[in-house]
């Protein structure tokens, strides 16, 4: 039987590609002062819109355990082998609750192939990784070698970004190994990635420009000297950024650079301005 793939609202995985590879999503949520919405409920103008408007950050939570269990249980009832990909387990408690279903799940249906991953990152990074392991299982691959192939990916991608604040991240309790950053913010503008599921300190320079183009030389010479897997370029409520950026890789590259728009949950911690890209190389 056909390995099912699972993963979390925060891949960011577009729609089509969902459907197309039968790829499914467990939500995450946020909460305003009054209101919560499922993030797969809510759109993104909407979401920064209200953010905008609100006087404080919206805080956000992780998936019920009877909606990753509702998941999970599905193909399982139907003798598929499932694995499940889910944000670094230092942003949310999803993979923890995911393996508490796991165990119980595994009570219930003792011959039953599941696995769940921490992917120690977000957003596309971890999407892509969710997207090979999807395309690998359509194409027959077995549940071992499905599994092999989202860790072969995530030990090869990167996810890089520059946020135009780092008062999201601070706020948010995210900021992980950029804290070094806070006292000297006025000068400066960092270019973070995810190393060890928390936001770390990539390079440090002066102007916005200036960090766009710090990150296309780094993705540039990463595949000059290791080869391009899949790319696409994360913008937070900045499209005009990252459609310029991917403009410049298209170019580079030669290929089509897809544009992925980040969501509530990542957007609120990281802040909106942001772009950035998400890659994986052949090496």
């Amino acid at each position: 039987m056909t390995v099912q793939i699972i993963t979390d609202s925060t891949s960011y995985l577009p729609q089509d590609l969902r459907e197309e590879y039968g790829i499914k999503v467990v939500s995450l949520s946020v909460t305003f002062e009054t209101e919560s919405f499922r993030e797969e409920a809510l759109d993104n103008d909407t979401f920064y819109r209200k953010m905008a408007e609100s006087s404080r950050i919206p805080t956000s939570s992780q998936p019920s355990l009877q909606e990753l269990y509702e998941a999970f249980v599905a193909p399982i009832r139907e003798g598929r082998p499932v694995i499940g990909v889910f944000l670094s387990a230092e942003l949310s408690g999803t993979y923890n609750s995911a393996l508490l279903v796991r165990d119980q799940l595994l009570e219930q249906y003792p011959e039953a192939q599941v696995e769940m991953i921490d992917s120690r990152t977000a957003a596309m990074e971890m999407g892509l990784a969710v997207l090979a392991a999807a395309k690998a299982a359509k194409a027959g691959e077995l549940f071992v070698a499905v599994i092999e192939r989202v860790k072969r990916v995530l030990e090869r991608s990167r996810l890089i970004f520059a946020p135009e604040v780092l008062e999201y991240l601070r706020k948010g309790g995210r900021i992980g190994g950029a804290s070094a950053l806070l006292g000297s913010l006025l000068q400066i503008k960092p270019i973070l990635t995810v190393i060890e599921g928390k936001a770390a300190v990539l390079e440090k320079v002066r102007t916005k420009g200036r960090a766009m183009e710090t990150m296309i030389k780094i993705l540039l010479e990463d595949v000059r000297t290791k080869g391009l897997g899949d790319v696409v370029v994360h913008h937070i409520n900045n499209e005009i950024e990252a459609l310029h950026i991917a403009d410049i890789l298209k170019e580079a590259l030669q290929v089509v650079v897809p544009i992925c728009p980040i969501g509530p949950v990542i957007g609120l911690h990281v802040g909106p301005g942001t772009v950035g890209m998400a890659y994986y190389t052949l090496k």
